[in-house]
């Protein structure tokens, strides 16, 4: 258990003495893309803010890489491998497009020089960087046309792209995304889930919070469906798209 990126164990949490999370239990394997889904109001976004700090936890643990972060706050969270994008405020509109890329820099170099592995042919941090930036580009070829415009002018889903594109210059262990579809162009919520899932083959672990839990689990490895600030449900997503009762019960899907 200690060997896995994420471990949320028996997790109550809420907002103030308002509580959303019910013992809910969580883990995520190593490049694993676990989806949580479930109906509005189940507790999923609160569940990814609890996990980051942003939320009063009353019981439970959450442990990144085999260390207890519940007590860490937020702002020191990224430094230790774990990245979130939220749903919504997630760039920097007045900056351009690089310059919200060259933001991780800083949460970089200091995971860089955490890291137990020597230096790659003696670069420093600063060219791994520009490296690993090139590669941001390449995975999102639209932020290398849009680099020089203002991150306030995109699209929605290129906005997305951004958020996703900054997180991952974080070197992150863990992924934390919700609802990075929400409102897009379906065209442009596929390409969403295209790069997710890209992400995930990379080594990097996502957990994905989506409204749209039918190409959410088809995308994902395993699944979570919360309901009411439970977990009702967990295994394959293959297995739960396949189970009827279940798809409809709890996500609307029907055969």
């Amino acid at each position: 258990m200690n060997g896995l990126p994420l471990v949320v164990e028996e997790l109550h949490a809420g907002y103030g003495k308002l509580q959303i999370l019910y013992g809910v239990s969580v883990k995520a394997k190593p490049g694993e893309l676990v989806a949580i889904v479930g109906p509005n109001g189940s507790g999923k976004s609160t569940l990814l803010k609890t996990i980051f700090g942003f939320t009063t936890v009353y019981r439970g643990r959450i442990i990144l890489g085999g260390r207890d972060i519940t007590k860490i706050p937020p702002s020191r969270k990224p430094y230790l491998g774990l990245a979130y994008v939220p749903q919504v405020d997630n760039i920097f509109a007045r900056l351009t497009v690089e310059e919200n890329l060259k933001l991780s820099r800083i949460v970089f170099r200091e995971r860089y020089a955490s890291s137990p592995s020597p230096q790659k042919d003696g670069a420093s941090p600063d060219k791994l960087f520009e490296d690993m930036l090139e590669e941001i580009y390449n995975m999102f070829p639209v932020l290398r046309e849009r680099r020089k415009q203002k991150a306030g002018t995109l699209s929605g889903g290129e906005r997305q792209m951004l958020a996703i594109a900054r997180a991952l210059l974080m070197k992150p262990q863990v992924l934390l995304l919700d609802e990075p579809t929400a409102a897009l162009a379906p065209k442009i919520a596929e390409e969403i889930f295209r790069k997710i899932r890209e992400i995930a083959d990379r080594g990097v672990t996502v957990l994905l919070v989506e409204q749209n839990a039918r190409r959410a689990l088809e995308i994902a490895d395993r699944g979570y469906i919360l309901v009411q600030g439970r977990v009702a449900y967990e295994g394959p997503s293959k297995e739960i798209l396949s189970h009827p009762e279940l798809s409809k019960l709890y996500l609307g899907i029907s055969k």
